[in-house]
């Protein structure tokens, strides 16, 4: 076992899928992040010592330095939705990405992948979609041999999507969306991860990838199927984009007048991005070309979305007694109206 990856983000939602597939090929694994005290967890992937949860901050030439000195391979999966006070789309997704592809090169790192999203572009109408396109103009600058992965939506058990609109909709009997015909194709994040697998090892060449599932949904579509799954009810109600927009930018005001201390449900450049399809484009490299073979989501959702049910993981088992029940008294009913006792 001598071959080393860094992950930036390795204890994130894409990143410790990454870091469990490289330990299961033998590789060694440093998952580094902001606060690698909470992640222990990563540690249980390989066997002792083989895979480490270390400091970064990828603001930090020294500390990004630190992580990647002896590196054969390096992933950066360090990415936001929103900005917080200094972790901000330019800081994190532009300059930071920039500084790690830097250094990787500087360290002599042999392979490089850098997780992008479907919908980069400089030109986009979203800050979160022009740093995201700016990262990747870096990347390709400092390392050209790098491959970038561009996932649209990802899904999962960790995920911050179907977990938070179920959430909702355990509560309240409307979903309010923003962009409800906006296309996505969601990915499962453990193919996301195969992926970059794929790519560390040698197997991908360079370039630039679009991932996503097999399935083209509009947002209401896949809240629809979340709720089938969780097995409610609720009205989902699009909301207008001058309507979206104005409350995107009322929250934004908030936070920045309680100096990041209250965060709204809903930014202005998120607003902005969900306008936006997000789906892969025709003539992108996909998993395709990659040999594999992507996940739907309803293999997956089930999975970890039972405990938004009414019953939680007892839904199924009840209402099997249920149709029992029901087909005992059709029974008897039967049984009564044909002369039987």
């Amino acid at each position: 076992m001598s071959n080393l990856v860094t992950i930036i983000g390795g204890t994130g939602f894409i990143g410790r899928y990454v870091a469990r597939r490289m330990a299961m090929q033998g590789w060694r694994v440093r998952c580094a992040g902001r606060r690698p005290n909470d992640a222990p967890f990563v540690r249980t992937y390989g066997v002792t010592g083989q895979v480490e949860p270390v400091f970064c901050n990828i603001r930090d030439d020294d500390s990004v330095r630190a992580v990647l000195r002896g590196a054969d391979a390096v992933v950066n999966c360090v990415g936001v939705l929103a900005e917080g006070r200094k972790q901000t789309f330019e800081a994190l997704q532009h300059q930071g990405a920039a500084r790690v592809a830097r250094i990787a090169a500087e360290e002599g790192a042999a392979r490089f992948v850098q997780v992008s999203a479907i919908g980069a572009d400089e030109n986009a109408p979203s800050k979160y979609g022009r740093t995201k396109a700016l990262g990747e103009r870096a990347v390709r600058e400092a390392f050209p041999g790098a491959i970038i992965m561009r996932p649209s939506i990802v899904f999962g058990h960790e995920d911050e999507f179907f977990n938070r609109f179920a959430g909702m909709a355990r509560l309240l009997p409307i979903l309010p969306l923003v962009g409800a015909s906006t296309r996505f194709q969601p990915v499962y994040v453990d193919d996301v991860a195969h992926a970059i697998e794929r790519a560390v090892l040698g197997h991908a060449r360079p370039g630039i990838y679009e991932l996503g599932g097999p399935e083209v949904s509009t947002f209401r579509e896949l809240m629809r199927e979340m709720l089938d799954v969780i097995l409610r009810r609720a009205l989902i109600v699009n909301t207008p984009m001058p309507i979206a927009k104005a409350m995107g930018w009322g929250f934004d005001l908030l936070g920045k007048a309680s100096f990041g201390l209250i965060q709204g449900p809903l930014t202005l450049d998120q607003v902005r991005n969900l306008g936006q399809d997000n789906v892969v484009g025709d003539t992108a490299m996909t998993f395709a070309d990659l040999g594999i073979e992507p996940t739907a989501t309803e293999a997956v959702l089930p999975d970890y979305l039972w405990r938004f049910r009414p019953s939680g993981q007892y839904a199924e088992a009840n209402a099997s007694a249920e149709n029992l029940r029901g087909g005992a008294g059709r029974l008897k009913g039967g049984s009564n109206r044909s002369g039987f006792s």
